[in-house]
């Protein structure tokens, strides 16, 4: 599929308003991406390491279309930032245009593609000279730029490390953007800086995936469906395996060419994470009315982990935990996952060790890493973050910080997938593959005996407790109402960083004040994604200032004054007196006295708090 084909599909499904009409035009780009057995590998053999096939466009498309390069899995990024971006369509619009021209421009839009599609890209040399002329000519109709080959120079960029893989980046883009005209250059750089704007997300994608491969009728009004409608069923079974796969491509492929029979067919792989299952604010008196017996967790203040732990044998390599296996140890490579999906081996050794020691292979296990003191008494969050992702001094913070797992899941043992299996079920497997670390279950239909659960759990230094149906199956990245999470009065919110304030006199080289912002719940349009409830400004020391300064400005989108927006990476716990009504913030609501208490490492802007809990939390739901 040419490049110019894919932005003229993403303009029209900027400019339609409507949901249903959406997925019909994301459907039919599927189709266009995916039909004939020009764009199918012989044999369905593949080239990549994401399972991209050599000549196969559909994949590509069906994750562009979510502004992402590589599945969700895939720990690849493209690492480039605005200045990046902008320095690079600075290069490629002429000698009279700047990055800070760029910046300016960006301020009065506010979107990077409206920026792109203005400038003059078609007329440079350089890397561009080389794609020659008449239809091939870069620029202004004539780009001669593929799907494939914008994905190509992106992987190249993610893969790029080293001394000068910085100007290499900055060359890569800018041989894209001197090749594509205006509609091209408005996609290419918002999917560059994953905001595509186009009102894409996970369920359109889902839905389109089913009406274009399945024959399902998602477009189709409910009563024109007739009797034998199946396509709830079908969208559920698409549902099944994005949850399992966390690729779009992936799915779309297999919807494709092997039906529905494919995507029943699809299974956990050890070694490639999942996203995790998610619970929602609740009490004891709504677990007990809502299914009578309750299966009672500890509520660990910890990280979340997930952890893998391949078979193999004894005498093969293990590259990613240390040299060969040991004898007697049957075990293969120990990988251990955030809740963001990020690979954080590295720098928890000891739950490597752990889990060589006490566990079985095959298994895919979910749990807590928690900071623990000398006695094994529990310490607070702050402490397990001095840990997590870090890449260097691991051993001498190994040393400061101590880590224990505490698992309380299983996704897979032994061979068997059991995320269909009800949670009582998967608590047994989990004691069969864990010897020690596991945290422990209590089923109980009684109150004053779940309440003296929390009671003990509270004086031994933990968060609270976990409340879940005993026959939940689990969903991957679903937060439903399966899983409740009961925590005493403490008020604070997982809030994501979308603008700063650069700070005065001392503080004048380091932002001062950020604005946060909940998740608006269920939005599929990149632009109305998050809505602001405050600005912090307290609880943080000039060390923190200069530390968070470091973490948000490769991510500033534009700068005005003292006032800068984010892009929306970061999560931030953020404590408050109350929440009250204002017309102020965009959400309608706003934090009083809020204050920082820490980077919330272990979270996605994704997975940050949203809109509907404020909602609950103020009783307007």
């Amino acid at each position: 599929m040419k490049f110019a084909t894919f932005a003229d599909r993403a303009d029209e499904m900027a400019a339609e308003p409507g949901d249903l009409a959406t997925v019909a035009l994301v459907a039919d780009a599927l189709a266009a991406a995916g039909d004939g057995p020009e764009h199918r590998s012989a044999g369905g053999e593949t080239a990549t390491a994401d399972g991209t096939d050599a000549d196969d466009d559909l994949p590509i498309v069906a994750r562009f279309l979510r502004g992402a390069v590589f599945p969700g899995w895939d720990e690849r990024t493209l690492s480039v930032g605005p200045s990046l971006c902008h320095a690079a369509l600075a290069r490629a619009a002429g000698a009279n245009v700047t990055a800070d021209d760029i910046e300016e421009r960006l301020a009065e839009t506010g979107d990077i593609g409206a920026v792109a599609a203005d400038l003059d890209l078609g007329g440079q040399t350089g890397l561009a000279a080389f794609a020659g002329g008449g239809d091939d000519a870069p620029g202004a109709g004539g780009s001669a730029l593929t799907v494939r080959e914008v994905y190509g120079e992106l992987v190249a960029v993610a893969e790029a490390t080293g001394g000068g893989s910085e100007s290499f980046r900055e060359d890569a883009l800018f041989g894209l953007f001197t090749r594509a005209d205006p509609t091209e250059a408005r996609y290419l750089a918002r999917l560059v800086l994953g905001e595509m704007r186009i009102g894409v997300g996970s369920g359109t994608l889902r839905d389109a995936t089913a009406e274009a491969f399945l024959n399902a009728s998602v477009t189709t009004p409910t009563e024109e469906r007739g009797e034998d409608d199946r396509t709830e069923e079908v969208v559920g079974l698409v549902e099944r395996a994005l949850q399992v796969t966390n690729d779009h491509g992936r799915v779309a492929k297999l919807a494709r060419d092997e039906g529905e029979a494919g995507l029943r067919g699809v299974s956990l792989s050890v070694g490639r994470p999942v996203r995790s299952m998610l619970a929602q604010a609740g009490t004891v008196a709504d677990a007990l009315d809502a299914w009578g017996a309750v299966a009672v967790e500890t509520k660990y203040d910890g990280a979340r982990v997930q952890i893998h732990y391949e078979d193999r044998a004894a005498d093969e390599p293990d590259d990613r935990s240390g040299g060969a296996v040991g004898a007697g140890d049957a075990g293969g490579p120990v990988s251990i996952y955030s809740r963001n999906m990020e690979d954080v081996t590295g720098a928890l050794p000891e739950l490597v060790e752990h889990v060589r020691e006490h566990a079985s292979p095959p298994a895919i296990l979910d749990g807590e890493a928690v900071a623990v003191d000398d006695d094994g008494e529990p310490l607070p969050f702050q402490e397990i973050l001095r840990r997590f992702r870090r890449k260097h001094d691991v051993e001498r913070m190994r040393e400061e910080v101590r880590v224990e797992l505490r698992a309380f899941d299983c996704l897979h043992a032994g061979g068997d997938d059991l995320l269909d299996a009800p949670l009582a079920e998967r608590h047994d497997r989990l004691r069969e593959a864990l010897d020690d670390g596991v945290s422990e279950l209590l089923v109980s239909d009684d109150a004053a005996e779940i309440e003296a659960f929390e009671s003990e759990t509270l004086e031994s230094g933990h968060e609270g407790v976990m409340l879940k149906r005993p026959e939940s199956t689990y969903d991957p990245g679903t937060r439903g109402r399966e899983w409740l999470k009961r925590k005493p009065d403490v008020e604070t919110l997982d809030l994501v960083v979308t603008g700063a304030e650069w700070g005065e006199g001392r503080r004048a080289e380091l932002f001062g004040t950020f604005e946060v912002s909940v998740r608006v719940d269920d939005s599929d349009d990149d632009e109305r994604a998050y809505a602001t409830v405050g600005n912090v400004a307290t609880g943080i020391t000039d060390e923190e200032l200069a530390d968070l300064t470091d973490l948000l400005e490769p991510h500033v989108r534009t700068e005005s004054g003292q006032t800068v927006t984010l892009a929306p990476a970061v999560v931030f716990e953020v404590g408050y007196e109350e929440i009250q009504t204002s017309p102020r913030y965009d959400s309608g609501y706003a934090l009083r006295f809020p204050r920082f208490l820490a980077v919330r490492d272990d979270k996605a802007p994704a997975d940050a708090d949203g809109l509907q809990r404020v909602r609950r939390l103020v009783g307007d739901e």
